[in-house]
């Protein structure tokens, strides 16, 4: 293989991974509740798309537009321990953007009452771009496959 061949390759597979990472981020920032690990994964003006979900279960929240209101998540899971674990990662990559696709596993339990739990199977959809040194996530769209437990966990 030509070095120019391998670099690319190279750059191609780091881009997929620094790609990646933002959805890691922010999975990680709920868990760990980390609210600049969590911010870290999304640009200013994103959009978090969680509309299918709670519709699931009979809630209304519109779509999250802006950094400020995104970040309102971490309020709402104080109450919970949360781990999100995620699968079958597939990115696209287009020079300084890329599709995202993966499954998510996202447990969700309550402190107070462990018995309590909401477990969430979900596809996420994310658009991403490249920001300096690391990529953030500008649309991300969450549609859930399945659950188990008990819905008033997440959406009261």
């Amino acid at each position: 293989m030509p070095s120019t061949d391998l670099e690319k390759t190279i750059r191609e597979l780091v881009d997929q991974r620094d790609a990646l990472d933002a959805l890691y981020r922010f999975g990680a920032g709920q868990d760990l509740a980390d609210e600049a690990l969590f911010r870290s994964a999304f640009a200013d003006d994103a959009v978090l798309d969680f509309t299918q979900p709670a519709e699931t279960f009979g809630a209304t929240i519109p779509a999250m537009k802006g950094i400020e209101e995104i970040a309102g998540i971490l309020t709402t899971l104080k109450p919970l321990r949360t781990t999100h674990t995620v699968t079958n990662p597939r990115t696209d990559l287009h020079g300084d953007t890329a599709q995202l696709f993966a499954l998510v596993e996202a447990q969700h339990v309550r402190r107070d009452d462990p018995a309590r739990h909401l477990l969430l199977k979900n596809v996420y959809w994310v658009d991403l771009s490249r920001a300096g040194s690391q990529w953030v996530i500008d649309l991300m769209t969450i549609q859930t496959v399945w659950h188990d437990g008990d819905p008033t966990v997440l959406f009261g």
